[in-house]
């Protein structure tokens, strides 16, 4: 989160110093440009992780309880659908409620995702002793 700030903090910054001695918009520096798609590529890899474990963990419970999978599945899909759907919706109006820029959308996001975390740590259960979890090589 602080380095998605720092990001996007240097990025406002060089395009108003461009913006005024240029008078037009322009690119932002290529340092810029490198750390910001630096952080988005280390950021790739728990984000691989966060659309994988949740429709296979899904997929486990669904199949030991007895209970379809479609269904289970389905009723993921929509619990992460909505809320983008509502950020969605939000986000921009939220924006300009504190003067434009993303920046209180991604403080709002950390706060949800912190609270978030919180709450599948004390909430969920864990998964059941039974079932072998087998680490297999690549694909889908």
């Amino acid at each position: 989160m602080a380095l998605t700030v720092l990001v996007t903090k240097l990025a406002e910054h060089s395009r108003r110093a461009a913006h005024v001695a240029a008078g037009a918009g322009v690119s932002p520096p290529t340092g810029i440009k490198i750390g910001a798609l630096t952080l988005f590529a280390v950021l790739g890899i728990p984000q691989a992780i966060t659309f994988s474990i949740p429709f296979a963990l899904a997929s486990i419970f669904s199949a030991c309880s007895g209970a379809g999978q479609g269904l289970s599945l389905g009723v993921l899909n929509l619990a992460i659908v909505f809320p983008q759907m509502f950020v969605s919706v939000t986000s921009g109006p939220w924006d300009d409620l504190f003067g434009g820029g993303n920046l209180p959308a991604f403080v709002v996001g950390a706060v949800a995702a912190a609270a978030s975390a919180i709450l599948a740590f004390t909430l969920l259960p864990s998964p059941p002793a039974e079932v072998k979890i087998e680490v297999t090589g690549g694909g889908h």
